[in-house]
């Protein structure tokens, strides 16, 4: 498991994406001018990430990772997949559903073409910023359960970078040890006592269009 490292334990929102981004940069500022990249998870993760490579001075790139919908219930994630199709399953929900792998594979199937549609989209003829052997930082706007943030920290793994780290504004108790688990160092702003959804911690919390993701991924490129 990577090192933990928890700034508060405070309920108190950001104002918005970029303040998250903001203080996220504040914490982890020994990281300017190593050359890293940060990874945002679309939508609001590319605000949070967007932010927070300005401020390091880092490249900026999108990690595609998408929620595997348990049957009937599409809000319950029962696993996530990656961009290279990497599955994570969350074995309790398959468990307590009794999940078939053909309706697991179904899924998958159906989320990897949303996540190539969604590459050609963002990247466009863009090539993907290499992340092999560089200092790699996956961010987004907060978790939940975390099963498409572990996803996303999961394929980058496979890229083989000198270090991962995962950067989150905010979180539950219950997501940051399985988190870390997938990860050199996970870095959390803030662990409230309480948590029913992400957008709680913000007071702006608008929804992300892929106009705004492409509109960030070209601005940050040199």
């Amino acid at each position: 498991m990577g090192q933990i490292r928890v700034i508060s334990r405070s309920a108190t929102p950001f104002v918005d994406r970029q303040e998250a981004g903001r203080l996220l940069a504040d914490s982890m500022s020994h990281l300017m001018g190593t050359h890293a990249v940060v990874l945002g998870i679309p939508r609001g993760g590319m605000a949070v990430a967007a932010e927070l490579a300005r401020r390091l001075r880092a490249e900026l790139e999108i990690v595609l990772s998408r929620k595997l919908r348990a049957p009937g219930q599409p809000e319950l994630a029962m696993g996530a997949v990656s961009e290279d199709g990497h599955v994570l399953l969350n074995e309790d929900v398959v468990e307590a559903l009794d999940i078939k792998p053909d309706t697991i594979e179904r899924e998958r199937t159906f989320q990897l073409s949303e996540i190539e549609r969604r590459g050609r989209l963002f990247r466009g003829t863009r090539k993907r910023v290499p992340i092999r052997g560089r200092i790699v930082i996956v961010t987004d706007d907060g978790v939940a359960t975390g099963a498409t943030f572990k996803s996303a920290l999961d394929a980058c793994r496979h890229e083989n970078p000198s270090r991962l780290i995962a950067a989150l504004p905010v979180a539950p108790e219950g997501a940051i040890e399985d988190i870390a688990a997938a990860a050199d160092e996970l870095i959390c702003l803030r662990v409230p006592p309480s948590f029913n959804a992400v957008g709680q911690f913000y007071v702006r919390f608008e929804q992300l269009e892929d106009e705004d993701v492409i509109k960030l991924l070209q601005l940050a490129t040199p």
